[in-house]
């Protein structure tokens, strides 16, 4: 085992993000079409199916933190590159909705899991002046896992057996890249070392983080799920468009790892507002002008980069309000941000259904900028964990 810095920490833990979340369970969607066709599953099928991820990954959620805090980073991240290896293979081979709903529940449990022995590596391996950069890099890797699997599905959308074999391939790469340079054990106290309860101030600072992070969630949703059909639907564009979007988000997602220096130069209100302002008017500019390429391209990368941007800075938040459980801070904004898709996606379909594509996205639209408004409730955990007084002098800014 190697002792590695913190650059090299968030390059090892942007490439495991790009595996859990990248390609275990963003890829999925993608390869509907052909999964479907050759197992002979109907659309209802698919649907539960699908919905298995989202459950296994609030459920590994739930204990993740204290899973991380008992098995180290090293092999907590062992753990859940193994069982995502398992998830992926299991889809290469599956034959019916049985043992594709295992792989998928498994690909969930995966993205449950890394993130928080990630977090909890970070505490061990890197200096606290750097910690909140490298978790934003870590974060994100999803667009690196996104940018990796587009050019897959274009290139292998009916050899989806091939394509789940090489993902599975990678996260057995990143199961033995974790045991060898990811720290045995973090810093993280654990339940019998006996930490103070929660203060009322940390209390009240979590649950608007996590309204936050539902909101992002939801008003996102609709985009994740419904943009490649307002283009080819509405638009016109080719089927293939599709792939080229979300190369574009992917890309321009990878400038959400400068989350960080944004919040701590600009203030996190300002940065927070400022990228749900970019979710509102990607959200509404692809709606106004789906069959023009250039603007849904444009609105993609917009959408991409807004994503990743309040994603990490979310996730942030969450480690600086917990400075004692790091690895249950990241949880909660992710665990709210799912729970907002969740919530957001069957909404905007309904809205679609009854109202259509322009409207439900321009509805979204407005509840992204009417969330923006409130940016001003956005916890501040300097404040929060030192007081006002101390969060306004010199020394803490």
């Amino acid at each position: 085992m190697r002792t590695i810095g913190a650059t090299g920490y968030a390059v090892l833990g942007a490439g495991l993000t790009a595996v859990a979340f990248g390609l275990a369970r963003y890829a999925f969607g993608l390869f509907v079409p052909s999964i479907r066709t050759e197992l002979g599953l109907g659309s209802d099928v698919i649907g539960v199916v699908s919905s298995l991820a989202f459950v296994s990954f609030v459920c590994t959620s739930a204990i993740a933190p204290a899973v991380a805090a008992r098995l180290g980073a090293r092999r907590a991240a062992m753990v859940a590159s193994g069982i995502g290896f398992g998830g992926l293979a299991l889809i290469s081979q599956a034959s019916g909705a049985i043992t594709l709903g295992a792989g998928v529940f498994a690909c969930g449990v995966s993205t449950g899991l890394m993130m928080p022995a990630l977090a909890a590596g970070v505490q061990a391996t890197v200096r606290p002046a750097l910690q909140g950069r490298v978790n934003a890099v870590m974060n994100a890797g999803t667009s690196i896992g996104l940018v990796f699997c587009v050019p897959t599905v274009l290139f292998l959308a009916g050899a989806w057996r091939l394509a789940y074999g090489g993902f599975a391939a990678l996260a057995g790469i990143g199961l033995v890249a974790a045991w060898w340079l990811l720290p045995a054990a973090s810093r993280a106290p654990r339940a019998t070392d006996g930490l103070p309860p929660l203060s009322r101030a940390q209390l009240g600072a979590l649950v608007r983080l996590t309204l936050f992070g539902f909101a992002v969630g939801f008003v996102g949703a609709v985009f994740w799920i419904f943009a490649p059909d307002l283009v080819v639907q509405v638009g016109g564009l080719a089927p293939g468009t599709t792939g080229l979007l979300w190369l574009g988000l992917g890309l321009a997602g990878l400038l959400g790892a400068g989350a960080t220096d944004l919040r701590d130069r600009f203030g996190a209100p300002k940065t927070l507002a400022t990228a749900l302002l970019a979710t509102a008017a990607s959200v509404g500019g692809i709606a106004a002008a789906p069959g023009l390429l250039p603007v849904s391209l444009a609105a993609a990368a917009v959408f991409g980069w807004a994503a990743m941007h309040l994603s990490g800075q979310l996730l942030v938040t969450g480690v600086r309000l917990l400075p004692r459980r790091p690895a249950l801070g990241p949880v909660l904004p992710f665990v709210s941000i799912t729970i907002g898709q969740a919530v957001g996606s069957p909404v905007a379909g309904w809205a679609i259904e009854g109202y259509g594509y322009a409207e439900a996205f321009f509805a979204f639209a407005v509840l992204a900028v009417l969330a923006a408004g409130c940016s001003q409730l956005y916890p501040l955990p300097a404040r929060v964990i030192m007081g006002p007084r101390e969060a306004d002098s010199p020394a803490s800014a």
